[in-house]
């Protein structure tokens, strides 16, 4: 559970070598660009060096054309290729342009195709007229109408039989509508308009009027192959141009991207007169590799420092875990990555995680699924929740064993506890007896894990020196005290018949705890050495904080309380595979299997969802919140990835 160490970094130097230490700074991979005023606040004296990336136009017109082709162009290492700005700026402005307008001509091509194929669709609805289409809507007295109409509305117009004019022939029908054509004398064609738009009429066009449908028809079939063949030839013309310049394409696209990025550390360095600075933070490792390839720039001046001294600066965190925590910063990233002196959660969430997640959603056939899906998710998806689902489910397939569920049979392992010199298996999950043991195991690994996040709080307050956080806060020493002897003197007293809670017990391990975490600000402050530790008005902190030491309390119980829901899903997975057996048992014959085999692929989906939001709220609200803020920012190098 740690970050790695960083190394505050200054670089000064003059006007005229700042290009060489960006592309330094840039092309080494592992420096994180800051602002200058986050480390020298009195720099009315100095002037940003640019306010505007130049190179963010050229590469965002370039890559919105290329985008436009479908195709990759992977980046490359490019630091041999130094075009001037100015050829940069052609470069993209005549690719755009050349790729633009093949992009229209493929686009025109795809359109009149569409057209084409939307017309002959249309005209096949009125084959059978066999007049031309002008001379109808040339018509001097009459108005025709070409559409289509719901078949319901077709019923609906024997509502209208007394009016001559509401008639429509019908030509073709599809599914759901009747195409065809209605006519109405112009004096009329308003009224008849409307009752028709009230039956809910498409009017459709017909183009080419001077023909009939059956000539356009012929026309369209013959012009559709044509305009398919130049779409071809279209999207031919691009690959060609693609294909011939795909070298130069790649070389300026990959610099541009390259350019554009160390940009970002131009535009954070400051100048005064003839000299810039620049600031920034680099990890420990790679300290030596940095300062030897900057000193060999004239002019450089560079001053390291250990962040740890500079905590004041909020140095940037760099996760570092081992292979099998690894996966679980995606959790610790959600919710905020630590603070440079502050405790990595990673390690701690990746053993509390499985473990709980293994004990809710024990069955060691669902599990081993699960398992292989997380395999599944992580190696062909590369999804990142898919390396958490995998050890996860091994964790399932362990407390399965121990449970003796396999599938939902509870007792398909019996066999094998046998031969292990066991009369049946460990725990009955189903048995009425080990109710109570189930929900206070789970209340005892809440108690357990609460307290492991109370020391933690206390050792990272001591890292950070906040020495009184560590001894009078709620999840201090003074805390953990109180809450340890609290539960203590419970289950003595309650289970195992130990009286234990005695004046002194009482009054040294509960009340002065208490009493501690009471006043834990004023004292708090004083153990920091802070010189105004006391607060304005000993009375009015007093009256405040009966009412949020009723809230302490119930921030203890229900923090406990929440762990219920551990003990909870098992046996509400017990039950539902009892629930999904009854029914099996019911249908019988051949579809017991299948009632059997859709059950547990319901449970398994429903319960692997419900037990990972479950577990990870544990971990958030009821761990982390002890000893954990996540108020740090992430180390983001500047860095060009190569494909």
């Amino acid at each position: 559970m740690a970050v790695s160490s960083m190394q505050a970094v200054n670089v000064i130097g003059l006007m005229n070598h700042i290009d060489e230490a960006i592309t330094v700074l840039g092309e080494s991979g592992v420096f994180h660009s800051d602002e200058v005023t986050n480390f020298y606040p009195n720099v009315q004296d100095f002037t940003h060096l640019q306010t505007k990336n130049n190179y963010a136009e050229p590469l965002t017109n370039l890559k919105s054309a290329l985008n436009q082709t479908k195709r990759s162009f992977p980046l490359k290492d490019v630091s041999d290729f130094s075009p001037s700005f100015e050829e940069l700026e052609s470069f993209s402005a005549t690719t755009t342009a050349e790729i633009d307008s093949l992009i229209d001509k493929r686009e025109t091509c795809a359109a009149d195709l569409e057209a084409a194929k939307n017309n002959l669709s249309i005209a096949q609805h009125f084959a059978g007229l066999d007049v031309e289409i002008e001379k109808v809507l040339g018509m001097k007295y009459m108005k025709a109408r070409f559409g289509r109409l719901p078949k319901d509305s077709i019923q609906k117009l024997e509502a209208y039989k007394d009016n001559e004019y509401v008639e429509f022939a019908v030509c073709t029908e599809d599914k759901t509508h009747s195409w065809g054509v209605y006519f109405a004398p112009m004096e009329q064609l308003e009224e008849i308009d409307k009752i028709f738009e009230g039956l809910y009429f498409e009017p459709t066009e017909l183009v080419g009027e001077d023909e009939t449908p059956r000539e356009k028809i012929e026309g369209y079939e013959k012009e559709i192959p044509l305009l398919e063949q130049q779409l071809k030839e279209a999207q031919k013309a691009i690959d060609k141009y693609l294909d011939n310049n795909k070298d130069n394409i790649t070389r300026y696209l990959s610099k541009l991207e390259e350019l554009y990025l160390y940009a970002s550390i131009r535009g954070k360095a400051l100048q005064h007169n003839n000299s810039f600075i620049i600031v920034g933070w680099v990890p420990t490792e790679k300290e030596k590799q940095l300062k030897a390839r900057l000193k060999k720039i004239r002019s450089i001046e560079l001053d390291f420092s250990d962040a740890k001294e500079e905590l004041d600066k909020r140095p940037p965190v760099k996760l570092k875990n081992c292979f099998l925590a690894r996966p679980f910063e995606f959790y610790t990233d959600m919710y905020g990555v630590p603070k440079y002196n502050e405790i990595d959660p990673t390690l701690f969430v990746a053993i509390t995680y499985v473990i709980i997640f293994g004990i809710m959603f024990a069955d060691l056939g669902q599990g081993f699924c699960l398992a292989i899906a997380g395999l599944l998710m992580w190696k062909l998806k590369k999804m990142a929740i898919g390396k958490i689902l995998f050890p996860c489910g091994i964790s399932s397939m362990v407390f399965g064993t121990v449970f003796g569920s396999v599938f939902g049979f509870e007792h398909l392992l019996d066999p094998m506890f046998q031969m292990l010199g066991f009369k049946e298996k460990p725990i009955e999950v189903m048995s009425s007896q080990n109710t109570n043991t189930i929900i206070l195991g789970a209340i005892g690994i809440g108690v357990f894990l609460l307290i492991v996040a109370m020391f933690l709080n206390v050792y990272t307050s001591i890292r950070q020196r906040n020495f009184g956080r560590a001894l009078f806060s709620t999840s201090g020493v003074a805390g953990i005290i109180f809450y340890s002897s609290l539960v203590f003197g419970l289950v003595a007293e309650i289970f195992l018949g130990i009286h234990v809670m005695t004046l002194p017990y009482i009054i040294g391990l509960v009340v002065i705890p208490f009493i501690l975490i009471f006043f834990a600000e004023p004292l708090g402050d004083l153990v920091n050495g802070e010189k105004d530790w006391q607060p304005e008005s000993w009375g009015g902190y007093i009256v405040e904080n009966l009412f949020e030491s009723i809230e302490v309390l119930l921030g203890y119980v229900t923090n406990t309380m929440s762990f219920l829901r551990v003990g909870a899903f098992v046996l509400v997975h017990a039950g539902m595979m009892l629930v999904v057996f009854v029914l099996a048992e019911t249908v019988g014959g051949v579809g017991y299997w299948a009632i059997v085999v859709i059950g547990n692929a319901l449970v398994m989906v429903l319960e692997a969802l419900l037990v990972a939001i479950q577990v990870l709220r544990l971990e958030y609200y009821e761990m982390f919140s002890r000893f954990y803020s996540g108020e740090g920012r992430p180390f983001e190098p500047v860095k060009i990835t190569l494909d």
